[in-house]
This record gives structure tokens, sequence and C-alpha cells, in this order.
């Protein structure tokens, strides 16, 4: 199970204008427009996860089974879909007017469905359950071009940032001290690549689309119908990670690095910095144990003071013929007493108010996977979503392959931040 979803499937879809005519005109379904979620909670849900069933089907028996004995006129029928495919699946079943009442999307997922009209508006049919949830996770869900919500936040994840105590310290900077601005990261960087002669880079991983949320970068316009990252604080971005690739600060790898070489590459303490989580700490201690008794945590670096978020979401079907049953269930999957539950099976992180306060998320009781889950927790109760919506697996393609122009000095930062943000531009029009 990847808890943050963010394998090329999660990504995946995309409806053309074909669907969006197919959804809104097709027989037997209401508009996208109709938000009324009132009358009596009654009827059978189809209710459908995405591959969860294998390692947590008790769970949601559990789940189901009691709000059928609140709701004895309701029947929950669970689907839950392979991995593979998922997103694929989505749009046959949206296409043929099949898709199931309650549907775990992310907000890339949900996006082209509430384009087509076949999310409904919970900032209308249900809000009164909108203050049970963080602000930033209840937003996650927003359309560009449509106001409103689209999906319950479910779960949440972040990554918080190992860093090895020993090369910081080799490097004459304070282990105590890692970086949390990016002005310190480059500072930072730039002297331990210096001091190891260029042996010890500080990262791994060029930008990527939520570094530049992170450095303070204006993403997309206000309507969010063309991006903006080539503006000039992401040229800066870019300029800044190239001075780091020139000196070796940063890993001479990072142009094709994925997330499974940048871990062995920190295990290998040739570099200093990367996103770590429990089942990683776990493997140090094992495998790396002189760089596990020098691991400390800490927050990503960022310059807004907020750290970024990935969520999981639960979307009702607007053409659903039973919305009250199914948005009371999609609200009693998301409600603090099930997700906290969920959030002691799996490392996962409830999306409602006040969740984060229970000493679960607090006090650490001196495991690994504590330490990991108060970094994470800490980080989430103001953490942001800096991913856009319509952000396809394509236009991260995109983005990635130009900056690498420009670390490679076949493009200037600024000439490879407008090729990339036109092909994106580009690509976000003939999604519709």
């Amino acid at each position: 199970m990847r808890i943050s979803r963010r394998a090329a499937t999660a990504t995946a879809i995309a409806i053309t204008s074909a669907l969006v005519m197919t959804a809104c005109g097709g027989s037997g379904g209401s508009s996208g427009s109709n938000s009324d979620a009132s009358g009596k909670v009654e009827g059978t849900v189809k209710f459908q996860t995405w591959n969860l069933k294998t390692n947590f089907k008790d769970y949601f028996e559990g789940v189901i089974g009691d709000f059928e004995k609140k709701y004895p006129d309701v029947k929950i029928v669970w689907i839950d879909q392979p991995a593979e495919g998922y997103a694929d699946k989505l749009s046959a079943d949206a296409a043929a007017n099949t898709l199931p009442d309650v549907v775990n999307v992310s907000p890339d997922l949900a996006t082209p469905l509430a384009k087509a009209g076949l999310a409904l508006n919970l900032d209308q049919a249900a809000a009164k359950y909108k203050d049970e949830y963080l602000d930033g996770a209840w937003k996650s869900h927003e359309m560009p071009g449509k106001e409103g919500t689209y999906a319950f936040p479910w779960y949440l994840n972040t990554g918080p940032m190992f860093y090895n105590k020993k090369l910081f310290k080799d490097a004459g900077l304070d282990p105590e001290k890692p970086p949390t601005s990016y002005d310190q990261l480059f500072k930072d960087a730039l002297t331990m690549a210096d001091k190891s002669k260029g042996k010890t880079a500080m990262l791994a991983n060029a930008p990527a689309v939520e570094d530049f949320g992170r450095y303070g970068v204006k993403l997309m316009n206000d309507d969010m119908s063309k991006f903006t990252f080539n503006e000039p604080k992401g040229v800066e971005l870019v300029e800044k990670y190239k001075e780091l690739y020139d000196a070796k600060a940063l890993d001479s790898g990072a142009l094709t690095s994925v997330a499974e070489s940048a871990g062995r590459k920190f295990q290998q303490q040739s570099i200093a910095m990367n996103p770590g989580g429990a089942g990683d700490l776990k493997k140090y201690k094992t495998e790396a144990p002189s760089l596990y008794k020098n691991i400390g945590i800490t927050p990503a670096v960022n310059n807004t003071g907020k750290d970024n978020m990935y969520v999981q979401g639960l979307m009702v079907n607007s053409q659903s013929k039973v919305k009250p049953a199914a948005v009371e269930f999609a609200h009693w999957v998301t409600d603090a007493k099930n997700q906290m539950a969920f959030a002691h099976k799996v490392a996962i992180f409830p999306s409602t108010k006040g969740s984060l306060d229970d000493p679960y998320f607090s006090q650490d009781g001196g495991t690994d996977e504590g330490r990991v889950r108060v970094a994470a927790a800490k980080a989430l109760k103001t953490a942001v979503n800096y991913t856009p919506a319509v952000f396809s697996e394509q236009m991260k393609t995109a983005l990635k392959n130009e900056v690498a122009k420009a670390m490679q000095g076949k493009k200037s930062a600024k000439e490879a931040l407008d090729d990339a943000a036109a092909e994106c531009d580009k690509l976000l029009q003939q999604a519709g």
C-alpha cells in the first residue's frame, strides 16, 4: 500500500471533453450541479477503495458494520480495486455512468471527475461537517475553475527529513541545527561540498513541483488556468540548485534520481539529507548501524512556514441515487474516531481537527516509529498540498526534463521554466 499514492497511476487519469459531455448528458443520472443531499438515509451504497482490502479487511468491515447498525436501512457494498489501472477504472466507470456512490480519490483523480460534473460539492451538500477537518485538508480537494470542495479529506501524510549528524559535524556545521530555510540549506550545502572536497552532497534530488511551492513560488494564476512557476522566484530556485549541482553539493545523479536510489545513497552516507519514514529507520538500524546512531529528524525545509501535505479523500458521486446515505457514510469513514483507529493500524495521519494533539501523535514513546510520527504530525497541523490538483504525471515529467536541461547548462533557468510552463499549459488545455 502506497500511503502517499505518488505512483504514476495516481495521476494517470485524463477525462477528455467527450467524457465531460457523456457524464453531464448521459441518461439516468442527475446533473453535477445537484448538490442536494437531504432526505432519508437509506438504500444500498457502493463504496470503492484503492488497494486496501488485503491489509485492512477487518478494519473496514468493522467501520461498515457499525454504520449499518446505526442506519439499519442502509447496506454498504464494499468494492476494493487493485492499484494497477485504478485511474483507468475510474475513467471507464465515469464514461459508463457506473461510478460507485463513494469513491477513494486523491486530488488529481478527483479533478477530472469534478470537471465532468460527477463529484458532489461538499461545501453545499455537507457544509455542516466542514469545521471538523483541518483547513488545509478540506481545501486540498478544491478544484480549479469551480467553487467548493469535492471530496471529504481522509488520511494525510508528509515527509519529514532525515539528516546525518556526523556529516554535518565533519563539515563544521552544527548537528543540532539542521537548515529550516532554503537560504540556510544552500549555504550549508556549499559548505559541506567544500569541506568534503565534493565527496559529500547535501541532497540527492533536483527540485520538483512541491519544492517550488515550499520555496514560495506561485505555481498557478488565481483562476488556475495557467502555470506561473516560471516567475522570478521560480527561476531563482533553479539557479540556486544549479549552483549546488556545479559545486557537487547536489548529487551527480540528481537529474535521474528516484526515491529508492536517493535512499540508498543516504544509507551509504554519500548524501546528508533525505526524506524518510519509520520503515527506513528500521532498515538503517539493521543494515547501517553507524548511520542509524547519527540520524536526526527535522521538518522539510521551506520558506512558507508550511510543510507539504499528501492527502487522500472520499468523493461522493453527484449522480448517486442514494446521496443522503452516501454523504453520511463518507463522513462516517472520515470522522475523527474512525480516522484515529485507522492511524493506529498504519502510518497515516487523521485529517480531523484536534486529532493530531492526541498523545499518540505528540509523544514518541522512545521508539523509532514514534520519533517519525511525532515529527510528521507536528508538520501536518499547518501543512498544505503544494501540488496543484491539475498537475498530471506528464506535467511532472515536463518540469523535471526542463529543470535537468537548466542544471546541465543546456538552457538558462528562465528559458527552461518558460518552456516547462508552456508545455504544462498545453497539457492543461488538452485535459479540458
